[in-house]
Parts: C-alpha cells; structure tokens; sequence
C-alpha cells in the first residue's frame, strides 16, 4: 500500500528556513509528478511547488527565489521542499502529493498512468 509521509514542520522564524521531508512508501514502479500544497486556516489548499519525472520545477509566485523543490536522486522515492526567508503567511499545513504514481499492481491491471495521493500533512508555524 502506498503512503505519502511528510515531516520537517514546526515553528519556524520569520527570515528563518525549514525543510519539509515527503517519503513515498510501499512498491511503487514509478513516480511522476510530485507537488507540495498547503492550507491556511479559513483558505483553500493551493498549490506550492510542483517538480516533475524529469526534473523541472514550478513555484506560485509569492514562494519564488525563497522555497525549492527538490526529489532525491539516489533514493527516488524523497520529495523536499526547502523554505527560507520564511514570511507569517507562510503559516499552513503542507501537504506532500503524488500525481501518477504507478505500483506493480498498475502495471498487471493496465493502469499504466497510475494513482494520486496525498499525505496527511506536516504544520509549519511562522512567527516571533
């Protein structure tokens, strides 16, 4: 069964910096897409940061030149999100997403382009 598990949120500094951790577990073929949302208190989730199968990467405007996505390139499995210059409106749940991630099981069935998930989330406070 596949999970999605974030770690790294906390109290954060405003001008501070954290790392946010998403591990993707259980047999997985492939992984595509993967992203970080977020949600604020009384907002709708939105999206943060996207990276891609091959790499490329995409940023909401408020995060650009302060947040990075990244994947592990040994261990593919790995998603990071690495926040600095943090700001108070930075405050939500982040939320680690896989978009096509396709186990073994996808492949005997044909579903070839795979399943979504999410993971429960990891809360980032920034404040003084």
């Amino acid at each position: 069964q596949v999970q999605l598990v974030e770690s790294g949120g906390g109290l954060g500094q405003p001008g501070g910096s954290l790392r946010l951790s998403c591990v993707v577990s259980g047999s997985v073929t492939m992984i595509n897409n993967m992203y970080w949302y977020r949600q604020a208190p009384g907002k709708e989730r939105e999206m943060v940061a996207e990276i891609t199968s091959g790499g490329s990467t995409r940023y909401i405007e408020s995060v650009k030149g302060r947040f990075t996505i990244s994947r592990d390139k040994a261990a593919k499995n790995m998603v990071y999100l690495q926040m600095n210059r943090l700001k108070a409106e930075d405050t939500a749940m982040y939320y680690c997403h896989g978009k096509g991630i396709v186990t073994p099981e996808d492949m005997n069935i044909g579903r070839y382009y795979g399943t979504d998930y999410w993971g429960k989330g990891t809360l980032v406070t920034v404040s003084s």
